[in-house]
Formats: C-alpha cells, sequence, structure tokens
C-alpha cells in the first residue's frame, strides 16, 4: 500500500510516508475494515476513461431533475390558489428528491447532486481535482437546464413568483442569511461524510444499500424547515445559480454570493470537523488543506516540515 501526496501533480509513491502508512495500518489492525487511502489529487488517466464522463451525465439529470422537482414546488407554493403545497411541502420536495436521486446515482457517481458536497469530498480527499471540477460543472449545467424546464412549462408564474430564486429575507440581516448557509451546509455536508464512511459501512453491513441515502434526504430536509423563511434554503449553490440565471433580475445577483461563500464554508467545516474530531485520522493525510499540530509540526498531506512558533 503506498501513499501519494496531496500538493504534487499525478503524484508518485514516496518513501518518507512509510511511518504515517504504518500508523495508519495499526489503526486498523483487529477491525473489520480498511482506512481507504486518500484519492490522487490529479490523475492524467482519469481524463480517458468512460467512467468519469458518465457520472458526469448522472450528476447532470439528477441536478437538473432535483431543480425541476423542488423549484416547482416552491413556485406552486407561491401562488395565491390552494394548490400550494405550503413550507413544509416544498421542504419535504427537496428533501424526498434528493433522498431518490442519491439512491439512483450513488453507484455512478456518488450521487453529489450538490457543488458543495463535492467540495466538502474534495477537501476529504475522496475524489480527484478533474473529477470534482467535471462534476461541478455538469451539476451547474443541470441546474440551469432544469430551471430552464419550470420557465418552459411556467412561464408567467417563473416570472411573477421570482423563479423561487433564492434571496435574504428583509426580515434578516445578511449576516443572518450568511450564517444560516453556513450552518444548514454544514449539517448536510457533516451528514454525507457519516453516512458513507468507511467504518460506519463496515460496522451496519447489514443495512440496504438504499436506506443510507435517506438521512441524506432527511437533512435536506429538516434544513429548508429552519432556513426557508431565512433565505429560502439554499445551501446548493446550483440550486440557487440556476433560477437566479433564467430569473435574471437585479435582486437575484445581489444576494447571490451569500450561497456560494456560506455553503463553501460549511462544507469545509464540515470536512474538517468529521475527518479530524469524528474520525480522528492522521493530521495532513486525509485533509487537502495542510494542517498544523501542537508541537509544532506542520503536516501537508503526508509529509511532515518542522516548524517553530513563536510566542
Amino acid at each position: 500500500m503506498q501513499h501519494f501526496l496531496a500538493y504534487e501533480i499525478c503524484l508518485q509513491p514516496d518513501d518518507t510516508n512509510t511511518s504515517l502508512l504504518d500508523a495508519i495500518v495499526a489503526r486498523t489492525e483487529g477491525r473489520d475494515y480498511i482506512e481507504p487511502e486518500p484519492h490522487l489529487l490529479c490523475t492524467v488517466d482519469e481524463f480517458y476513461k468512460w467512467s468519469l464522463y458518465r457520472a458526469a451525465i448522472a450528476e447532470f439529470i439528477a441536478t437538473l431533475l432535483f431543480v425541476y422537482i423542488g423549484v416547482s414546488a416552491a413556485i406552486g407554493n407561491g401562488r395565491t390558489s390552494p394548490d400550494g403545497v405550503g413550507a413544509l411541502g416544498v421542504a419535504w420536495s427537496f428533501g424526498a428528491t434528493i433522498f431518490v436521486l442519491v439512491y439512483c446515482t450513488a453507484g455512478v457517481s456518488g450521487g453529489h447532486i450538490n457543488p458543495t458536497v463535492t467540495l466538502g469530498l474534495l477537501l476529504g480527499r475522496k475524489l480527484s481535482v478533474p473529477r470534482a471540477f467535471i462534476y461541478v460543472i455538469a451539476q451547474m449545467a443541470g441546474a440551469i437546464c432544469g430551471a430552464g424546464l419550470v420557465k418552459g412549462l411556467q412561464k408567467t408564474p417563473f416570472q411573477v413568483l421570482g423563479g423561487a430564486t433564492n434571496t435574504a429575507s428583509a426580515d434578516f440581516s445578511i449576516g443572518t442569511g450568511l450564517a444560516a448557509e453556513i450552518i444548514g451546509t454544514f449539517f448536510l455536508v457533516y451528514v454525507v461524510y457519516s453516512a458513507t464512511d468507511a467504518k460506519r459501512k463496515s460496522r451496519d453491513s447489514h443495512v440496504p444499500v438504499g436506506a443510507r441515502s435517506l438521512p441524506i434526504g432527511l437533512a435536506v430536509f429538516v434544513v429548508h424547515l429552519a432556513t426557508i423563511p431565512i433565505t429560502g434554503c439554499g445551501i446548493n449553490p446550483a440550486r440557487s445559480f440556476g433560477p437566479a440565471a433564467l430569473w435574471n433580475r437585479q435582486q437575484a445577483w445581489d444576494d447571490q454570493w451569500i450561497f456560494w461563500v456560506g455553503p463553501f464554508i460549511g462544507a469545509t467545516l464540515a470536512a474538517a470537523y468529521h475527518q479530524f474530531v469524528i474520525r480522528a485520522l492522521p493530521l495532513g493525510s486525509h485533509f487537502l488543506f495542510p494542517t498544523m499540530s501542537m508541537s509544532g509540526s506542520m503536516s501537508i498531506s503526508g509529509r511532515k516540515l518542522e516548524t517553530k512558533l513563536s510566542g
């Protein structure tokens, strides 16, 4: 088993990581699972594999369906008629759709359907940079096409009701909206990590594979219940960008940064929390960014650099 450094492009094995590998092996001895190796950051061969583009297509279609169903429910709820499903129904439409789509696509692409989930897993070195980049492009394109379907089928309601675009509520400050997006995304990405954790999957091997998408869908559902009154609940830059691009009003673009900055901060915090606190994995080996231990030894994906901390 070889360890690969994170800050090298198209990386090669490094013998200096032997001690780190021994530590990982020691941590897994006597257990019924093996800690997966951190994913290579860049593999040129991946661009020549059909599996990458098949996964990208799955992400595109899943995000298209997610945005179409969720935005349609939100617009339907905004109408002044008894046909609305209410905030509870809107939250359920987003959560249930994620549950179903993650179940359908997990075996092909991992079922991200959200750039912040992709970022969070990239930070935990669960996939490569090229794959993450392709996924985000597919997700953004899917969101735009999903919003386009809603606009095409419900043109007048889409324009009148703002395309169900995420904006910060006038009843709350910008800081509150940003905090809500950070907390909501942190919760979602933390649940994704927990549901897909190698240790948990080994321990709970009796649990049907499809059931592991249930907590992810429930996380989306409850976060929507909590966040809809504040920002309409983004926690997914693709879902926020698609309707905004099709509605294309200044109001949509004024608050758009909240639905990128907030989720990305939340995803980063959730990835670090799960890898270093919940799983207590070796510093630097399972996270994209350099990490510093209390002794002043910096670890950059497995390579230790001695530093002096001045007080």
